[in-house]
């Protein structure tokens, strides 16, 4: 077995692998990256990407049918479903390939193929080819599609969203099972492509969405394309005439019957954590199975490890992957060189959904209990520039305390993923809502729709 010494051992080539890796490198340390593959990272392989790519090819066919309230007719539109993902999967390989073209700028000899587990706290292992001694690790393995246990087995009639970009073709029908950010995204873009679509979701929440109001007009919105199911229970499933069954019960409790072509599971990704061997590095794992780490530094309790990106649970989402792969990075050089950690503050937390309306939760999360909290609200049902365009759905909630500094805020309308950045730059800069509304908004821009909320949130303070 080849022996090798290192000062940082990097596991996992995806965004917050490769940014430790740099980072590493950066300060000075002799780092190696190990690969288990495939690689590319989940967002440009299977996820934001190849995902958004369904959206855009879905909104087109939406607004072809959909012309009539500006007094355009449009006949005859059709969806060639090959033609669909073969472009998909065209541009999806060119966001891989630029990925692949970053790696390859890395030596030879720093790259190690094959998946790493853990012999003590200073010791990994590579299939049965390599030892590795290091001085620091940094954990970034990334994440997998969780399977509930009633659709395991299905075999080529389960689709996970690291497989649905791999079809050959657009199923007829697709039932699936969740209403997250990825669910809803996905349900949508196919019902929009002509797929019947039934989505099934144990929660009350939907994309991400927790405020009740907020919400339920997601469920009305997205209820119009698809059969949308909240607060349901997955009973059973299995093969049937060719297709899938699915047997749940609904918030009533009466039991309900789904047949669909395929099924998609879209209930959350889990760590790849299992195969690291992490009792033999002296981690204490949480029953979450996640080791216990430190935000600010990503240094986990009881070894010189850190962990960074989907692998932690925290925020899977590619900004924070990247961001913690920088600071793991940074900080796993420092250990392996004897020096100090730097602790750095969260960013303030921003998700996003990229449906029609777009969905988003910034900061703060939602609190029923509203005696510490101004709350500012706008409906989009009348704002100008989104009645313009014809997009006039969903609305704004904005929370700030008591004294009217903004705390964070969900939003659900049109190009919320432009409003969601400068709320949460008000967030981080601690601004009050007299001081973001003190802030130039042009006309006639969907970004007005902030001032309205903000205004409703100053009239609360001054009654106070």
């Amino acid at each position: 077995m080849r022996e090798l010494a290192c000062d940082v051992a990097v596991i996992g080539a995806g965004t917050a692998g490769i940014a430790a890796r740099r980072a590493a490198d950066k300060a000075g340390a002799r780092a190696v990256l190990i690969e288990r593959g495939p690689g590319g990272t989940t967002c440009a392989r299977v996820g934001c990407m190849p995902s958004k790519l369904l959206i855009a090819a879905g909104a087109a066919a939406h607004s072809a049918r959909n012309t009539d309230l500006f007094g355009i007719r449009v006949s005859g539109v059709s969806v060639d479903g090959p033609a669909v993902l073969a472009r998909l999967r065209a541009e999806r390989d060119r966001f891989v390939g630029g990925v692949f073209e970053g790696l390859d700028d890395l030596p030879a000899e720093t790259r190690i193929a094959g998946a790493a587990r853990f012999v003590d706290r200073d010791t990994l292992v590579v299939g049965e080819h390599t030892r590795i001694r290091f001085r620091a690790a940094v954990i970034a393995t990334g994440s997998s599609p969780t399977v509930p246990g009633p659709l395991r087995g299905l075999g080529a009639g389960l689709l996970t969203t690291d497989t649905v970009f791999e079809t050959a073709d657009l199923p007829e029908s697709l039932a699936v099972l969740g209403a997250g950010a990825v669910g809803i995204e996905i349900a949508q873009a196919m019902a929009r492509l002509g797929v019947a679509v039934t989505v099934i979701d144990a929660g009350d929440t939907i994309a991400g969405l927790s405020e009740p109001d907020l919400a339920d007009q997601a469920a009305a919105i997205f209820g119009v394309e698809l059969a949308l199911h909240r607060n349901a229970t997955l009973e059973a499933a299995e093969l049937e005439d060719g297709g899938v069954r699915l047997d749940w019960t609904d918030r009533q409790g009466r039991a309900q019957v789904t047949r669909a072509a395929r099924v998609l599971a879209a209930a959350g990704r889990a760590p790849n954590l299992d195969a690291l061997n992490l009792a033999a590095a002296g981690l204490h794992l949480g029953e979450d199975g996640v080791p216990d780490f430190d935000r600010r530094s990503l240094v986990c309790a009881g070894a010189p490890i850190l962990i960074a990106g989907d692998a932690d649970a925290w925020r899977p989402v590619l900004h924070e992957a990247s961001r913690q792969g920088e600071i793991a990075g940074t900080n796993a050089a420092a250990l392996a060189a004897g020096r100090a950690v730097a602790a750095v503050e969260p960013w303030t937390s921003l998700a996003m959904v990229f449906t029609h309306p777009q969905a988003a939760a910034i900061g703060a999360p939602y609190t029923a209990d509203r005696a510490d909290r101004l709350v500012g609200a706008m409906d989009f049902s009348d704002q100008g520039r989104a009645r313009v365009d014809g997009h006039n759905r969903g609305g704004l909630r904005i929370w700030a305390d008591r004294e009217g500094r903004l705390l964070g805020g969900e939003m659900l309308g049109p190009a919320v993923e432009h409003l969601a950045h400068l709320l949460t730059y008000a967030v981080a800069d601690g601004l009050t809502a007299q001081e973001a509304i003190d802030r130039p908004i042009y006309h006639p821009t969907v970004e007005e729709a902030l001032k309205t909320a903000l205004r409703g949130m100053i009239q609360q303070k001054d009654k106070c």
